[in-house]
């Protein structure tokens, strides 16, 4: 994905924009947020338990499914049936919430219990997308 330049004209004349000197960035958000596209996919985080980790309900996840996850890591696993998003604690063999709010999980014998992939990182939209039926243009 490239970064494409868009002129605006608001009209008002005043200072030229520090911005106005880059006319294309050339970043690709795949290449930045993905290293495996083949072993990655996107979920959305839901609930509050993992906000002092930077995830927030409605978060976007990159989830690197080709990643061996590390103790410590944030991870997303498949918890007796539920998709779950985690701080993995292999020592004790425990799920760990990144909130005071939630008690540590243990995975018990019995439990269903698979690592879907290690979150690589995280995305957060700060404004709603406008409805575009709205739109009186």
């Amino acid at each position: 994905m490239k970064v494409l330049p868009i002129y605006i004209d608001a009209g008002i004349s005043g200072f030229e924009s520090p911005a106005a000197e880059y006319k294309e960035l050339g970043l690709s958000l795949d290449e930045l947020l993905i290293q495996h596209p083949n072993a990655t996919f996107i979920g959305q985080a839901s609930g509050d338990s993992m906000i002092e980790a930077g995830i927030f309900d409605g978060d976007l996840l990159i989830v690197d499914r080709s990643l061996t996850a590390n103790n410590g890591n944030v991870i997303v696993a498949n918890y007796n049936g539920n998709f779950v998003c985690k701080i993995i604690d292999k020592y004790q063999a425990r799920l760990l919430s990144a909130s005071k709010e939630h008690c540590p999980v243990k995975i018990k014998e019995g439990d269903v219990f698979q690592v879907e992939g290690v979150v690589t990182a995280s995305l957060r939209f700060h404004n709603k997308v406008p409805e575009l039926a709205n739109c009186t243009r």
